[in-house]
């Protein structure tokens, strides 16, 4: 299954409704939270790549990335597509940073550094620097922050970008 045109517009709304209440549960209450997105998740299609990918964002937001990461990989597998893909790529690669797996969300993302862009391309850079930190990469990592804070400066774009460019060329 692709992960498309297996939620309706009503689940969608209901689903965005769970998540913009996950404060209102607060850690006591998380697994209550967790139990309400996999009642969701299971009135998709059996086969669905959405169901694991909502349930992997449910442990993840939760605090156990160590249970996010198997659930992401399922969503994947199944063919997640679209935004929720480019999402999954993210957040996959922060728990696996978590959970002391550094060069395969490195791998993970990288290739995302060149995917079409939309809203997640800082989000990209931010997961990726914080795994190049932590793998001993300080440079890339500063240069992948520098360059994607540059595009928001109301001014020395060009110089910002420059500077972090040469943060990682041969010198």
């Amino acid at each position: 299954m692709s992960g498309q045109n297996e939620t309706t517009e009503e689940w969608e709304r209901r689903v965005a409704a769970a998540w913009a209440d996950i404060d209102a549960y607060g850690d006591d209450r998380a697994e209550e939270f967790r139990e309400r997105v996999g009642e969701l998740a299971d009135e998709l299609p059996e086969g669905s790549a959405v169901a694991p990918f909502e349930r992997a964002c449910a442990y993840d937001s939760t605090g156990h990335s160590d249970r996010a990461v198997p659930l992401y990989e399922e969503a994947l597998a199944k063919g997640l597509s679209g935004y929720r893909r480019r999402r999954t790529a993210v957040q996959l690669a922060s728990s696996l940073r978590n959970t002391g797996r550094l060069e395969e969300a490195i791998e993970l993302l990288t290739p995302e550094l060149e995917a079409e862009h939309d809203e997640l391309d800082d989000a990209v850079r931010a997961t990726l620097a914080l795994c190049l930190v932590d793998a001993g990469r300080g440079r890339e990592a500063v240069s992948l922050a520098v360059g994607a804070l540059a595009r928001h400066l109301p001014r020395y774009q060009r110089s910002m970008a420059n500077y972090a460019r040469l943060l990682v060329e041969p010198e």
